[in-house]
């Protein structure tokens, strides 16, 4: 297939040139000026992106009652997702192995899916449903959801085995509360030792990473100290979070969408700005738990708040494949997975970016 007359981003340098892209199966077979190739699909007056990768997502969150309620609703998630272009993600609690294998298997359409299935948590964390009404209130009973609440260094590594059991890609740790708890969420809801104990066993576990949940200054900064590839939210972080991060080489995945309008919303803007001074990675991810359609508003969010449109459209592509660890992706290069979105206009505006997706690609094949 030939991807042709239109324009191409290099997502690296940033520069917009006219050039045509040649598919081969599920490859990038070549990218350059006035190409030859069967299929030939008029591009004309679009800009070609990668595939957009979302780093922080629930597609299985919704609470419908029935379980297989939230299994079909994740389906339509899924599709959303695909539709506006993102051909991968990472989700952040919720999805289990089910859900990646219909997908592989293409028994229903949506991005390539890593899964971290729970959030760990210690006891009282916000992985821990109870509440005093009612004692227990486990959102999932589902033998493919094992229990994620220990207690103590020799629980965490259960824990994470438990999760590795269930075929977690990516660990995922809640080590503050969440913003919906007022002050908790600047609690610091691990120790030094149980974190530590967290990240070598997941580490232990076929190479395996962690995603730390961390509001709070403090808490994201004893996530660093401990090792985990990255900070989620990181919504109140100081220049000691900050230059801890750089130093442990953690990533950060602002998801500004969740406090976009909020009281928080300038104090996240500010912790990405301390974070771009200090030279920390950024990745998109919209944390999104409904809603999926407006998931690329992330994209305009970080731009604003200091990444600028290029940056913003490498966080959302080249670096946040580089995060998850996917080097065939990401870049619209020979040799890379043809997962492709095209754009109306040839410009750099990502204010709506979904309104000006026109065609999707992933692996070679037409999505949209």
């Amino acid at each position: 297939m030939l991807l042709a007359g239109g324009s191409v981003l290099d997502v690296v340098t940033g520069d917009v040139t006219r050039a045509d892209v040649l598919l081969s199966g599920e490859r990038i077979a070549a990218v350059g000026p006035a190409l030859d190739g069967p299929e030939r699909v008029d591009c004309s007056g679009g800009l070609l992106v990668p595939g957009f990768v979302d780093c922080h997502v629930h597609v299985a969150f919704q609470e419908y009652g029935p379980r297989s309620a939230r299994t079909l609703a994740a389906v339509a998630a899924l599709r959303t997702l695909l539709n506006l272009g993102v051909t991968t993600v990472r989700d952040a609690w919720g999805a289990d192995a089910g859900l990646r294998m219909a997908l592989a298997r293409g028994w229903i359409e949506g991005p390539q899916l890593l899964i971290s299935l729970r959030q760990l948590s210690t006891t009282g964390g916000i992985g821990d449903h109870w509440d005093p009404a009612h004692g227990p209130v486990e959102r999932f009973d589902d033998p493919s959801m094992p229990s994620p609440v220990f207690d103590g260094p020799s629980g965490a590594r259960a824990a994470v085995r438990r999760m590795v059991r269930a075929d977690a890609d990516w660990i995922k740790v809640a080590v503050s509360g969440s913003l919906s708890e007022g002050a908790r969420a600047h609690d610091v809801q691990m120790t030094d030792g149980e974190l530590a104990a967290l990240v070598d066993e997941a580490g232990r576990q076929g190479g395996r990473r962690v995603m730390a949940h961390a509001h709070g200054a403090r808490a994201a900064e004893a996530a660093a100290s401990a090792g985990v590839r990255s900070v989620e939210h990181g919504t109140f972080l100081d220049a000691s979070a900050v230059a801890v991060m750089a130093a442990q080489g953690a990533w950060y995945v602002p998801t500004l969408s969740v406090t976009h309008g909020s009281d928080a919303a300038g104090a996240h803007v500010r912790s990405v700005r301390l974070a771009l001074e200090a030279g920390i990675p950024i990745a998109a991810g919209a944390d999104a738990v409904s809603g999926y359609e407006k998931v690329l508003d992330e994209v305009a969010h970080l731009s604003a708040a200091g990444l600028g449109p290029v940056g913003a459209l490498r966080a959302a592509t080249s670096e946040a494949a580089r995060l998850l660890g996917l080097d065939d992706r990401g870049a619209i290069v020979p040799g890379s997975r043809a997962d492709l979105v095209l754009l109306h206009g040839s410009g750099l505006d990502v204010t709506d970016l979904a309104g000006r997706v026109r065609a999707v690609w992933q692996g070679g094949r037409r999505v949209r």
